[in-house]
């Protein structure tokens, strides 16, 4: 038992520097996330607030609107990095992606319809958003199953460009009902951690520890999956089970993501990708390093969000797509062989 526990941080221990630099780069933009934004509190005030000095105005920018927006991002970035790496894994395909295939499109228009029934409870909306998550999570693999779509990886996107389109087109039939649920689901479709009820962190929260317990379990046999059923069932896996249990954490992370902050797109396709270069094909790996460089990412974007339009903010999608778009292209152009 020692020598097994020994044996991880040496199996580990080519991913240290990256992991220490990742983690470095998280903390200066977790700093940066707090002292700068599209206010008139500056990184100056921001510093003595944070030390227990300054104007009341600048303790409550700091802890009241910066801090929990921040807070935020580090989580969500997290749920959607992670649930990226394990759909790309899952489906052997670099395109997998929660934002394009639909999938957060399906746990937006489930918490629309719950608004549309009157839901207004946190805990609803996270398990409205799961459920969506889920069922679109299952469409997507089914989708896959088709002759020649889990094999192109544009193909099986523009199928989940399609799903999306589709269930967009839904949720804004919706708008038309309400206009209380229509001004909610504005909310939630726009996607971004900016004024989110903090509040909403104790009903995602045991989703997400659940999902990491989860992952914890199912990443050595996913690890395995990898390289092939056969593979996995020789070393004593079940690759049905595998399968299944990783679309529910992908559901359990996209649900909760989409709940806490909207739909937010290509961090689950950028993280994985950045990922994948630096720690290698190793499902473990990726997902030690999304832990670190999906906050970085989506944090980052939210920063200039603040700052490029200031004192306005621009909408996180824009921020997202603009890093997003160009990762795609560049994996569609080097991706000519059928899957990872």
């Amino acid at each position: 038992m020692s020598q097994a526990v020994a044996s991880i941080p040496r199996a580990f221990s080519p991913l240290l520097p990256a992991l220490l630099a990742s983690g470095a780069l998280l903390f200066l933009v977790l700093l940066a996330s707090l002292l700068w934004g599209a206010g008139d509190i500056s990184p100056s005030d921001a510093v003595s607030a944070l030390f227990g000095k300054g104007s009341s105005d600048a303790h409550f920018v700091v802890f009241e609107l910066r801090g929990p927006r921040t807070l935020l991002g580090l989580l969500v970035g997290m749920a959607l990095g992670c649930a990226g790496a394990l759909m790309q894994t899952l489906a052997r395909n670099p395109l997998a992606e929660p934002g394009l295939l639909g999938i957060s499109a399906g746990s937006s228009f489930a918490v629309a319809v719950a608004m549309l029934l009157g839901a207004s409870a946190a805990t609803l909306n996270v398990g409205f958003a799961q459920t969506g998550a889920l069922l679109g999570c299952l469409l997507v693999l089914a989708t896959a199953r088709i002759q020649g779509v889990g094999n192109d990886p544009v193909r099986l996107v523009l199928a989940g460009a399609t799903f999306s389109s589709l269930l967009m087109a839904l949720t804004s039939l919706l708008l038309m009902f309400d206009e209380r649920t229509a001004d909610e689901i504005r909310f939630w479709v726009i996607g971004s951690v900016a004024g989110r009820d903090l509040a909403a962190l104790r009903w995602i929260l045991p989703s997400l520890v659940l999902a990491a317990g989860l992952t914890l379990w199912i990443a050595r046999p996913l690890a395995a999956l990898a390289l092939g059923e056969r593979v996995a069932q020789g070393l004593g896996h079940h690759p049905g089970l595998v399968r299944l249990v990783t679309v529910i954490i992908v559901a359990l992370l996209v649900g909760s993501a989409t709940a806490a902050a909207g739909p937010v797109m290509f961090i689950g396709l950028v993280v994985p990708f950045v990922a994948r270069s630096i720690g290698g094909p190793d499902i473990r790996h990726q997902l030690l390093l999304c832990l670190l460089i999906g906050p970085t990412l989506l944090i980052t974007a939210d920063i200039l969000c603040r700052l490029i339009a200031a004192p306005a903010e621009m909408p996180l999608g824009v921020i997202t797509a603009a890093v997003g778009a160009p990762v795609l292209l560049l994996i569609v152009r080097r991706k000519r062989m059928p899957s990872l």
